[in-house]
């Protein structure tokens, strides 16, 4: 059983709408619906009236209710109680961030603001979107590092959750020099993918539908949508893939890998959450509007 399950369920039970909570827990409506299952497997006992509207609990699900709002109150207070003597230091900031750029670009621009500011530690949290999002959300990280699109709106709040744009990358299909021979005469290329849901996937499913774009048919799917599992199929020759082209920049210099099809531009946005105010926190930010041309 898991502590988010809990939270969605109270969640569940205030709006009385599946949708309405699925927004407020910052995930798709189906995997809100899944976690919902989960907790109901786990208990055995059925939750929710499904066949009603707005969405009402069942006996079980009511009797539920107060176990779980007391667990949930006790869980985060004995949280706080036992990281009271460990928390960040005045000269720490958490990050969380997608794995790619937790990689490929947080390094080097955490430097640049070191320039700024002074020598400062950091705690990184790696990881997909929505437990970066969440990670930020909840409260437990100052910034949000992430790609962004247009067409893949980012809902948060811009008053509690400003943002700005630390950088530049774009999305590319790639396929490997092996696999380009076989393909040259075949009508639809196989296409490695993210798991449709995740942002990532969204992205690459608007870039597949693009002019320009090769036809392609979905051969496989990684589910934890990390780019870089994607790119190293796509290095043996499994299929074409849409990546992030910072990932796939010394691949592309040395010709293992070859771009087919457009360049879907892509932002790197640094969000905060406006509610963490640490001198360091905001200094930090200070020094990242500086240094970026578009504040939001």
């Amino acid at each position: 059983m898991e502590l988010k399950w809990l939270e969605d369920f109270l969640s569940l039970a205030r709006t009385r709408s599946f949708s309405r909570a699925a927004d407020e827990r910052h995930v798709t409506q189906s995997a809100f619906s899944r976690r919902i299952q989960a907790l109901e497997l786990w208990l055995g006992v059925s939750l929710v009236d499904r066949s009603s509207y707005p969405t009402t609990l069942t006996a079980e699900g009511r009797e539920f209710l107060e176990t779980a709002e007391e667990t949930v109150r006790m869980l985060h207070a004995s949280r706080f109680a036992l990281q009271a003597s460990k928390r960040p230091s005045t000269q720490m900031v958490s990050v969380a961030a997608l794995h790619t750029l937790s990689l490929h670009f947080f390094p080097r621009w955490f430097r640049s603001i070191e320039k700024e500011v002074g020598p400062i530690g950091s705690r990184l949290l790696p990881d997909d979107f929505h437990s970066c999002l969440q990670a930020v959300v909840e409260g437990s990280y100052d910034f949000l590092l992430t790609f962004h699109h247009a067409n893949v709106p980012i809902l948060l709040e811009p008053e509690l959750y400003p943002h700005i744009v630390v950088g530049m990358d774009s999305f590319v299909a790639v396929r490997s020099a092996t696999l380009a021979a076989a393909a040259d005469d075949a009508a639809s290329l196989p296409l490695l993918s993210y798991a449709s849901n995740s942002f990532l996937g969204r992205v690459a499913t608007f870039a597949q539908a693009q002019a320009g774009s090769p036809p392609a048919h979905v051969t496989h799917t990684n589910e934890n949508a990390m780019a870089e599992g994607l790119k190293f199929m796509a290095l043996e020759g499994y299929g074409l893939a849409w990546l992030p082209r910072s990932l796939v920049a010394r691949e592309l210099d040395e010709g293992t890998l070859t771009i087919v099809g457009p360049e879907i531009p892509l932002e790197v946005r640094l969000y905060r959450s406006a509610r963490r105010t640490r001198p360091i926190v905001e200094k930090v930010w200070t020094a990242a509007q500086a240094a970026s041309p578009k504040t939001m």
